[in-house]
């Protein structure tokens, strides 16, 4: 296939030139061109692109003759013939002076570059040639075209005959006939035909076609026919002229030999491409090229008529230009590749005839090659995926190499995904200079099967290389390259290069095959001898095939034998079979493979591996594709005895036409038992009418097949990519496409004229890749195949895409039917709907679709698929909590506001429960828009809002989050900050100033407080503080309120029990030996409590510290301070001593009390130490070296901690309960953390402020239930409970002494808070709003320092500064 690449090559002419050229006109060789100006003819070679030789006409006879207007060539290249506008043809000869050149090549000393090859000056130096005017004809009539035709050259006039002119005898051989004398009629079977009956009828344009033995001609009238000898003679008795019927407007016309098409330009801008009955001789209309209103909106029917039609010279593409400019390139059966109407290349273009740079596309199944001039464009390796497991066991290994060469796409996770998006990197192969030099252009291209070695053929010989090595192999001998000329191309079989050739010297057809690792020579290749010339080569598994200039296709088996110093291939022939029955021409045979595809009822599930085998021969004929299978009626080999070889001597059966317009076909031999249909259809390319695929049937579940079922069927889709590869297991077809870049504006208007840059776009080559399976499968439904196309959904569902493709069926399905105008009389969509049921997708799929749907087509979508509200309830009971979310926007615009608003409490209700919290804030967000734009609203509940600043809790949130990260977490004010621009505010302080009114927002709140409630009554405090943290809910106001109800504690000990457990916390454990060795020594116990003092003293030192603001605390203060860092590491929290060891060694109210300190430390201190071994503590902290058993304890503070983030997470949650006055879970906490502090602090605020009796009551309860508990089941409770025991003795006297107060008030607690916190004011005065965030932005050092500022604290843990809560 066909792309513009770059720029146009310009050609600047040496001469002067007083007159624009008119026609350019290749030799058929296409070495040289001539160009034709009005009295002017030039001969150019081809490469290198210069002027040869230029004859000008002298003015007298210009006068005579008219200017000059058309020109032709003899088929040999040695004369050209120039007709001219008075009715005048000039023959010139063209000798060329023997040995002697115009231009040579220079080469600089010491180059590698050979002078002694053979051809060396034919191919590179431009020839010397001479123009001598030979002869002149008059032929007294205006001359309306030339053609070439043999030894013969054909001219029309406008007098109405047909002049045939001998190219060797000129005026003797002369033959007039007249058009009105040549019998025209529809088709070749009917008696004589009609006769032109008017006189001023004439030809306007033909064009001669080899293959159909005829001539394709226009009419001065606009009609159009094909004119053909009946016999070998040509005159007028012997002529017959058939019409096509339906065109009266034809302006010029082009023939392609090799699939016998005649496209004819038309007046309103569109060709019409016939081709030739078999059976009848009629013209038959087989497709039209025409520009669209879809995607030329603007130029479609504006175009003129069709000035200009050209063939490739391989036939695959055809060039359209029109009367308006612009030009077009096709495929052979109408594919659409290039238009330079649109986009950026929307010009009036008068360089349509100049040759565009091509690159000629060539395909290897799942590889698209691309081969230009002298470079090779290869997609970028992820073409082939390595997670598919391929037949061939090298296949994934090696593969993964190239994906992550320099142009693999790592960005994309999957690999399926990059070639789905497609991009436009590809691999840019340079052809080897030296062998491009003497060999251009090069004529076949072939890539293996991993896609990792390319082998060029040029003119003579050919050359590999590998793409892992990077580095080319050619002929060491240049003769032996030379000496060989490639027929019908090569192949590449395993590591081994297949070649059809020509032996120049020995004049022999060969088949070679060469080692890739070996040297290139013939020492190393295996010759085999053929009779005939090969014209196409290609591989099949183990078996070689060959279409030969006879008609004949022959099989060769190759083997590979490891009998030498390096690997050989041995070739048999196997079978050779005649089709010259059936082929008129061997020219017109495009391609042969041979393929494991059959159609006889022996496929079944139970013999996968029988579909692998050489089961028929593919034979694409000019478009037609014809199989040819072998033949199983007749007696079969099966004895033991026989040889392997045996079975593929079966003969084959009579051809069968599968498909017609066939450009190409792809077939593979992998066999893949999950995936048998996509691997076991064949794939066909057909031009303007898409892509066909002849897919296989199988019964279901080893079931006996239907008689009437066929086994395969043939299915139609559309792509919008000229397809060039196909990816079997992946159901994608692979593709490329032109795009274009400007680059006029490098140009001041001025200077716009001369430069290519600006008359002419950038063109580029754009790999693509389309997804086909919604196509198959949609094809499948409508022939209610059901069955297989669930069989053929399962196989792919595993892909990355395949729930795009559920969904681009549903989509296409539904656009088109809810669209049509006329009454559909079987809809598709409520079976495709049903389908698509089948899978899990089937809610993601609707709802999906839907959304990208506009709202008029949802009625008919969901009257086939369901109604939206129970597609919704399934979601919630799926679990799918997104996907409902989706329905809830569907439901909004299809059903009334009350509606909506019921669904929407459900799944927010749904989404808390399940902790979904960017869910939750994005329907409290919802809940509010349908609440504004509505009358009806649920009734308000009275209850009286607590104002209260919400900053404290803001910096809470922010913790919380960043704390939710992982434990070495990014830097963490970052993150913070961008999660807190993007959160909403949710119900958070600010909305009671504006919205207080809104019931809407009593209703969201209501909702949010009845869950905060469940959490509490659970006891889910971490479910909670995500909650609040998440969803902004002012938590301390909603506890205040909720103090004497839900945040009341019931029951103490399983409060207790599930905080471990939710918090990851371990219960104390006491150490054995503690109870086994008291400490007898005075002096023992006296050291302790001196440590104990001046540790505690220290504590107080670095608590000042860091409130006054120095950032690095000195560790060596701490009687910790040996320690070594991994330990810190382990427990950020725990790397100050004292706080590490507060459960036992807490700092107590009666600081002479040695007897407590005392108790405590007999109970709990690891005292396996011997008389004497204790060693002395010395004035300075930091020298005290530790002892086993002080590690021992130190380790076993460590597993009676749970993790850091537990830590924080706990004393936030102190933090919001001591605000909120509910003590009782003041009091578990610091259970749980195991800190007298807070148990103090709680007990002083019970002492100095007016609590709740029945509070008071509740504490001393669950303090007694959980001393009973610890007695029997816990025991590492009891030193602690042991430590605050003279507390709770005085709690419950001031119990006994009190008398219930009033409730306790808000107000009351401010004052509270204010006697146990003196610093809160100051603290909320310095630090702003935005200090947590700030704090947060920190060094990692520094927020460890404040987090163990937490646990230093012990008098108050509210006097960290960045903890800016109030409580009004």
């Amino acid at each position: 296939m066909y792309f513009l690449s770059g720029w146009p090559k310009r050609l600047l002419c040496p001469l002067k030139a007083r007159e624009p050229p008119l026609r350019i006109q290749a030799d058929p060789l296409r070495t040289l061109f001539a160009v034709l100006s009005a009295s002017q003819l030039s001969i150019w070679h081809n490469r290198p692109s210069v002027l040869i030789v230029s004859y000008e006409e002298l003015p007298k006879a210009a006068l005579q003759f008219g200017p000059y207007d058309q020109v032709e060539w003899r088929s040999d290249s040695t004369m050209i013939a120039v007709s001219t506008a008075n009715g005048y043809i000039l023959f010139f000869n063209l000798p060329s002076a023997r040995e002697k050149y115009l231009y040579e090549p220079v080469y600089p000393k010491g180059s590698p570059h050979m002078k002694g090859t053979p051809h060396y000056k034919e191919e590179q130096c431009a020839p010397s040639l001479n123009l001598e005017k030979k002869q002149v004809l008059d032929l007294q009539a205006s001359i309306t075209s030339l053609q070439s035709m043999l030894e013969d050259l054909l001219v029309a006039t406008a007098d109405g005959l047909l002049h045939l002119i001998h190219w060797a005898g000129m005026t003797n051989g002369r033959k007039a006939i007249n058009l009105c004398t040549v019998p025209f009629s529809v088709d070749l079977h009917s008696s004589r035909g009609s006769f032109l009956g008017f006189e001023d009828v004439h030809i306007r344009e033909m064009e001669y076609c080899a293959t159909l033995d005829g001539f394709a001609v226009v009419f001065n009238d606009g009609r159009v026919g094909f004119i053909t000898p009946m016999s070998s003679g040509f005159t007028a008795e012997q002529l017959h002229g058939i019409w096509a019927q339906d065109v009266l407007d034809g302006t010029c016309v082009a023939v392609n030999n090799k699939y016998r098409l005649m496209a004819f330009g038309c007046a309103n801008g569109s060709v019409q491409v016939y081709t030739i009955d078999n059976t009848t001789g009629a013209m038959q209309l087989s497709h039209k090229l025409e520009l669209t209103p879809k995607q030329y909106p603007d130029i479609w029917n504006k175009t003129g008529a069709v000035k200009l039609i050209r063939w490739s010279p391989d036939s695959c593409v055809v060039v359209v230009t029109w009367e308006c400019g612009g030009l077009s390139i096709w495929s052979v059966f109408g594919a659409q590749l290039i238009c330079t109407l649109g986009g950026d290349f929307a010009y009036r273009s008068d360089g349509t005839k100049k040759d565009p740079l091509k690159i000629n596309s060539m395909s290897n199944q799942e590889q698209v090659l691309l081969q230009g001039e002298d470079r090779l464009y290869l997609n970028c390796g992820d073409a082939m995926q390595t997670k598919n497991p391929r037949s061939s066991s090298a296949h994934s290994e090696q593969k993964a190499l190239r994906e992550r060469g320099q142009f693999s796409d790592g960005s994309l996770d999957s690999q399926g995904l990059s070639t789905l998006l497609g991009h436009r990197h590809w691999h840019v192969i340079q052809i080897h200079s030296t062998y491009l030099e003497i060999n251009w252009p090069i004529r076949f291209s072939a890539i293996d099967k991993m896609g990792q070695n390319v082998a060029v053929v040029g003119k003579f010989g050919f050359a590999h290389y590998s793409l892992l090595s990077k580095k080319w192999r050619l002929f060491g001998n240049i003769t032996q390259e030379q000496n060989m000329t490639v027929t019908g191309g090569l192949a590449w079989w395993n590591d081994f290069i297949v070649i059809a050739c020509y032996n120049l010297s020995d004049r022999q057809e060969e088949l070679r095959v060469y080692l890739r690792t070996a040297n290139l020579d013939n020492a190393f290749a295996h010759i085999t001898k053929v009779h005939a010339e090969t014209l196409l080569l290609s591989v099949f598994r183990d078996i070689v095939i060959l279409f030969r200039a006879d008609c004949s296709i022959c099989l060769y088996s190759i083997e590979r034998k490891s009998d030498g110093p390096n690997p050989t291939a041995s070739i048999q022939v196997l079978q050779e079979v005649s089709m010259s029955r059936y082929i008129p021409h061997p020219f017109l045979v495009v391609s042969v493979t041979l393929t494991s595809v059959r159609t006889e009822t022996g496929i079944s599930l139970k013999m996968p591996q029988q579909a692998c085998e050489a089961e028929s021969i593919m034979l694409n004929l000019a478009g037609q594709l014809i199989m040819v299978q072998r033949d199983r009626s007749g007696p079969q080999i099966r004895e033991k005895d026989s040889s392997p070889n045996q079975r593929k001597l079966l003969p084959f059966c009579a051809p069968v036409v599968l498909a017609q317009s066939v450009e190409n076909v792809w077939t593979t031999c992998r066999s893949n038992k999950q995936k048998r249909h996509l691997l076991e259809a064949l794939w066909l390319s057909c031009g303007g009418s898409g892509m066909k695929v002849w897919l296989p049937l199988f019964p279901r579940d080893h079931r006996k097949p239907h008689s009437f079922l066929s086994r395969r069927i043939m299915l139609p889709f559309h792509i919008n990519i000229y397809p060039l590869a196909v990816l079997f297991e992946d159901a994608l077809v692979l593709g490329a496409v032109n795009d274009t870049v400007l680059y006029d504006c490098l140009y001041t208007h001025s200077s716009a004229t001369e430069h290519l840059e600006v008359l002419f776009p950038f063109c580029i080559v754009e790999r693509t890749s389309q997804i086909y399976l919604h196509h198959i499968l949609r094809q499948l439904l409508v022939r209610n195949l059901g069955e297989q196309a669930l069989l053929l959904a399962h196989s792919c569902a595993a892909l990355p895409y395949f729930p795009h493709v559920l969904e681009l069926m549903l989509h296409e399905v539904l656009e088109e039917e809810a669209t049509s105008r006329d009454p559909i009389p079987d809809p598709l969509l409520p079976t495709v709907a049903k389908f698509i049921s089948e899978f899990p997708l089937f809610l993601q799929t609707v709802v999906h679709c839907a959304r990208k749907t506009e709202y008029a087509l949802w009625n008919y979508l969901f009257a086939a698929v369901g109604n939206p509200k129970d597609l919704f309830e399934e979601c919630l009971m799926a679990q799918d909590l997104d996907t409902a979310a989706s329905y809830l926007i569907i439901l909004q615009n299809m059903e009334v506001p009350a509606v909506s608003r019921q669904h929407a409490t459900l799944l927010f209700n749904t989404a808390l429960e399940q902790g979904k919290w960017d869910l939750c804030r994005h329907m409290i967000r919802f809940l509010k828009a349908i609440g504004s734009g509505e009358s009806e609203t649920p009734p308000p509940t009275p209850t009286t809002q607590e104002p209260s600043s919400s900053g404290g809790f803001e910096f809470f949130r922010h913790r919380s989050i960043s704390l939710s990260q992982s434990g070495e977490s990014l830097p963490g004010g970052k993150f913070n900050l961008q999660k807190t621009l993007s959160m909403p505010s949710g119900p958070s302080g600010k909305r009671w100033s504006k919205d207080s009114d809104c019931a809407e927002n009593m209703y969201i709140d209501m909702m949010l407080w009845r869950h905060a409630r469940r959490l509490l009554e659970e006891i889910r405090l971490k479910d909670l503080g995500s909650f609040a943290a998440q969803l902004g809910f002012e938590l301390i106001g909603w506890l205040c309120k909720e103090r004497t109800r839900a945040a009341r504690v019931e029951d103490f000990v399983t409060a207790l029990k599930k905080l471990h457990s939710d918090f990851l916390w371990p219960l104390p454990i006491i150490p054995v030996c503690s109870i086994n060795s008291p400490l007898k020594n005075g002096k023992y116990r006296t050291v302790i409590g001196e440590q104990l003092l001046k540790s505690q003293s220290a504590d107080n030192f670095l608590t000042m510290e860091m409130d006054t603001g120095v950032p690095n605390v000195p560790r060596s203060h701490s009687w910790l301070g040996t320690i070594s860092s991994s330990q810190r590491e382990m427990d950020a929290a725990s790397s100050h001593g004292p706080h590490m060891q507060d459960a036992i060694l807490s700092p107590l109210l009666n600081k002479g009390d040695e007897c407590s300190i005392g108790s405590a430390t007999d109970l709990t201190e690891t005292s396996s130490i011997v008389d004497g071994d204790w060693t002395m503590v010395d004035e300075n902290f930091s020298t005290l070296s530790l002892t086993q058993s002080e590690l021992e304890h130190i380790s076993l503070e460590l597993a009676n901690k749970g993790p850091h983030k537990s830590q924080v997470q706990l004393r936030y949650l102190l933090h919001i309960f001591m605000e909120a006055g509910c003590l009782d879970w003041c009091i578990i906490i610091g259970l749980i953390l195991r800190e007298s502090s807070i148990i103090n602090q709680v007990f002083s605020l019970m002492q100095s402020s007016e609590v709740d009796g029945e509070m008071l009551q509740n504490i001393k309860r669950g303090l007694h239930a959980v001393d009973r508990w610890a007695s029997t089941d816990c025991l590492g409770y009891k030193p602690f409970l042991t430590v605050i025991k003279p507390q709770l003795q005085k709690l419950s006297e001031i119990a006994e002494e009190q008398v219930p107060p009033e409730a306790f008030q808000p107000v009351n607690l401010s004052r509270v808070t204010e006697q146990a916190s003196p610093r809160t004011e100051e603290n909320r005065s310095s630090a702003s709003h935005s200090a947590g965030p700030q704090s947060d932005t920190g060094s990692s050092t520094m927020s460890r320092n404040e987090d163990d500022t937490l646990g230093l604290d012990k008098e108050d843990p509210l006097q960290e500064g960045s903890y800016d809560c109030t409580v009004s």
